[in-house]
């Protein structure tokens, strides 16, 4: 009797620790916010716009050409810092806002600029990329990258 006790005992503490290493893996994993469906919204949309790589991208806002550099994230993450010469449009009013602070709608209204436009993760850039092409901006690109990647690699961030 004794040895039977003390095997379902061993018998039990051995699924209690098996289940307590589960479940401390699965507090590692980082929790999805969104269904996979969103991701998959966010590779079609790419598959349709111009895109760049972080690397890529340092080498234009180094050249400081005649190009906008659009942050589309919230005001507050943008406060927090941003790539040198980029302007603040969040992505929800991109399209509306777009044609007076950068194409200089009615006056001299420029479709054609050179536009960069980037964001937290990526998704909303390309969202927005995506929206200004549709809405006749014909020059517009993504840019590939995570802030947090940005300032891993030293690049600047203005405040």
């Amino acid at each position: 009797m004794k040895r039977r006790n003390l095997l379902v005992a061993a018998a039990v503490f051995i699924l209690t620790l098996n289940l307590s290493i589960a479940f401390a893996e699965e507090a590692k994993a980082p929790a999805r916010a969104w269904p996979e469906s969103i991701d998959q919204s966010v590779a079609e949309v790419k598959k349709s716009i111009t895109t760049i790589t972080m690397e890529e991208f340092k080498v234009v806002v180094d050249k400081k050409g005649d190009v906008v550099i659009i942050d589309v994230r919230e005001p507050e993450e943008y406060k927090t810092g941003y790539v040198p010469g980029a302007i603040n449009i969040p992505r929800g009013l991109a399209e509306f806002v777009i044609w007076k602070k950068v194409a200089g709608y009615p006056d001299k209204t420029d479709t054609g600029k050179k536009i960069y436009v980037y964001c937290k993760l990526g998704g909303r850039g390309f969202f927005t990329a995506k929206a200004l092409k549709d809405a006749g901006f014909t020059n517009v690109t993504a840019v590939a990258m995570k802030v947090e990647d940005w300032v891993k690699a030293g690049y600047p961030l203005e405040r």
